[in-house]
């Protein structure tokens, strides 16, 4: 699961586990897996048609949702993917992510980037309550909505279970598996444009000038418009040193804890859940210094200029020749994640549904 999926995951089934004295109807618009189904106070339904294109999106919301209304009439709505029914009159709560098509609309499918460019603005008005996943997706929330500061909330993400440092035995074995026996600078998420993997992948060539010995491995599914990613890869001088692995190898812990380093520089992100994932896995981190990542850094990562190549190299550099620092970065990040809680996040969230559904 990537970042909203994680998100309503980790909430929801705290809020089930936690309040076991209310009832909650959850609606797929498909055959769902049994492991969503988080207690014997969940009530299951599925809605067609599958929301999987900008058209169908509207009909699951406008008129599929609206049904089910009818026949649940729920005294609440929660919405943990940033859509929501114009149509309907039920209390809605809203979890907004990021405003990502606001700033970089090109990143997107036309179709897709016109349709929340159109309708996220009505869904963010419509909202009875909102919930912002960091205070800087708060403040663009306002800044670009004109929506009053007292509707959001903040529920941050939190780290995932099931991250750990690895032992330097564990370490070898990683290098082995993933990167040729080669100590490895980590990638993760979606290949998209606003990752900057392209950037990313000119500073790492840039770096291997140097001589290191390091592999760049990139761990992520192909997104939208990778074109220019793959035609920057190709004319790399150090090519060989980058690879390319997916969720059909490995998990995400499987391979965080031999990195040498996390590397994130992305150009916008309404929180970035591999800052912590590394944080977690106790390996240095680098991440931009705009949006939400510096929130969620502090101290205790790099901070790089994500329009600056040289910015990034010298980040890289730094975290693989200081070893104090690279100790000290690890030091900070384990006090850093202990900060952001899924449990005190489920609790705001069933707080402004609570509130919701007394208005």
């Amino acid at each position: 699961m990537e970042g909203i999926a994680r998100y309503i995951y980790e909430t929801t089934r705290r809020i089930v586990a936690t309040h076991p004295e209310d009832e909650f109807h959850f609606i797929f618009d498909r055959p769902y897996a049994a492991q969503f189904i988080f207690g014997p106070n969940v009530i299951p339904h599925v809605y067609s048609p599958p929301a999987r294109h900008p058209f169908l999106w509207y009909l699951w919301y406008e008129w599929a949702l609206p049904r089910a209304f009818k026949k649940i009439k729920p005294e609440v709505f929660l919405s943990g993917d940033m859509y929501l029914s114009l149509s309907s009159h039920v209390p809605t709560v809203m979890v907004s992510h990021d405003l990502n098509f606001e700033h970089y609309p090109e990143f997107l499918p036309t179709l897709v980037s016109k349709y929340y460019r159109h309708y996220s603005p009505q869904y963010h008005h419509r909202a009875d309550k909102l919930i912002a996943v960091s205070q800087a997706t708060k403040a663009d929330i306002i800044k670009t909505y004109q929506v009053k500061e007292q509707k959001i909330s903040v529920a941050t993400n939190a780290t995932p279970e099931g991250f750990f440092p690895f032992t330097d035995q564990e370490k070898k074995e990683a290098r082995l598996k993933y990167a040729e026996g080669a100590p490895y600078f980590l990638f993760v998420g979606s290949l998209h444009p606003r990752k900057n993997l392209a950037r990313l992948l000119k500073a790492f060539d840039n770096f291997k000038s140097s001589g290191l010995p390091h592999k760049l491995v990139i761990y992520g599914r192909q997104f939208f418009k990778t074109g220019d990613i793959f035609d920057t890869h190709k004319n790399m001088g150090h090519k060989e040193s980058v690879l390319f692995i997916d969720s059909t190898i490995c998990t995400v812990p499987e391979i965080m804890g031999g990195a040498t380093a996390l590397c994130y520089p992305s150009l916008f992100e309404g929180f970035g859940i591999p800052i912590l994932e590394g944080f977690a896995a106790e390996v240095p981190v680098l991440t931009s210094d705009i949006s939400s990542m510096p929130e969620v850094a502090g101290d205790a990562a790099l901070l790089v200029d994500p329009l600056s190549e040289s910015s990034i190299q010298d980040a890289m550099l730094s975290v693989t020749k200081d070893k104090a620092l690279a100790t000290e970065l690890i030091a900070k990040g384990r006090q850093r994640k202990t900060l952001f809680s899924w449990d005190k996040s489920a609790e705001i969230i069933y707080q402004a549904l609570t509130a919701g559904r007394h208005q």
